[in-house]
């Protein structure tokens, strides 16, 4: 994958504000929903959440800074400290580098001390098990976790889909998403990471990442809504069409309703743990496209009773 700094056009220097915005303006652009019609957004949708999956972590960004991890966030090769050093020429003292576990090994002259090191940094526990059973294993390994990003719409979540993700092993999985699920919000998947003849497979860690939306604002399970509305409606009261993520539904609007009055739709929020949250409406009047004669002798008048 190409640099992550480039694939979201922001410096090395951008501050986390300035990442997080860069992100949700580049992937509100290329959401699949919004390119229907372009085979190439969904490549470039996957691209901008990887990028942001490393730069969004703190963690994983100051990895990437320091080389220690690459644009797809995997391990760099970073070396044996010391090895080889005070060597000189070809063959330097290459005895003393030797494979046996005991005096007399099969590979060397004599034992190392610097070679079980060598072995015990590259197998961890395996090795001093097998060691301290004088080579016999006392148990499989455990194998390297994967890690990949879920990307979900606010409707996946509302209609709780199950969605399909591809691994970094190449394996497609179907995956439930969890109630209460939110943005950033790890998924552990047990047994589906790499494994190998000798060792059990590790796990497979999904980042879930909520791709912004044009209508709706996330507040834990709740949804906001900012709604317009006529004036009459908002002087005499009436009913409205308000959406959600399932589907529009008719609202009341009382009479004398002030602009920046909020209504609940209890329900038509996101699904919990302990049960559905709530739409918050807040309403914003909205005034006619064309001067009112009538509406603007009645402000004129306000206005002069409010001076005496």
């Amino acid at each position: 994958m190409r640099n992550p700094y480039d694939i979201l056009g922001v410096p090395r220097t951008a501050s986390e504000a300035e990442i997080k915005k860069a992100y949700r303006k580049q992937a509100k652009a290329y959401h699949p929903d919004r390119n229907a019609n372009d085979p190439k957004a969904k490549d470039k949708f996957a691209e901008i959440n990887a990028a942001y999956e490393i730069l969004g972590d703190p963690k994983k960004r100051a990895q990437f800074d320091r080389g220690e991890i690459d644009a797809d966030g995997k391990p760099r090769f970073q070396g044996f400290d010391g090895f080889g050093a005070g060597q000189s020429g070809p063959g330097a003292d290459f005895e003393s580098f030797t494979f046996g576990f005991g005096s007399g090994g099969p590979f060397g002259r004599r034992s190392s001390r610097g070679a079980d090191d060598l072995f015990s940094h590259l197998f961890g526990e395996a090795f001093r098990a097998a060691e301290r059973s004088g080579g016999r294993s006392s148990g499989a390994a455990r194998g390297e976790d994967v890690e990949a990003t879920l990307t979900v719409t606010l409707e996946d979540i509302a209609e709780e889909k199950k969605k399909r993700v591809v691994l970094p092993t190449g394996r497609e999985v179907e995956v439930t998403l969890p109630k209460g699920v939110t943005d950033g919000q790890v998924i552990r998947l047990r047994g589906l990471g790499r494994g190998g003849p000798l060792n059990e497979p590790g796990d497979a860690l999904l980042t879930v990442r909520i791709a912004p939306h044009e209508r709706f604002t996330v507040e834990g399970n709740n949804l906001r809504l900012r709604m317009p509305i006529d004036l009459e409606d908002a002087l005499l009261g009436g009913t409205i069409r308000v959406p959600t993520l399932t589907g529009s539904v008719d609202v009341k609007i009382p009479p004398m309703t002030s602009s920046g009055r909020t209504l609940r739709l209890r329900g038509k929020g996101l699904p919990g743990k302990e049960g559905r949250g709530d739409l918050l409406v807040t309403v914003e009047i909205k005034l006619p496209d064309r001067p009112d004669e009538a509406l603007l002798d009645y402000a004129r008048k306000r206005r002069a009773e409010k001076a005496i």
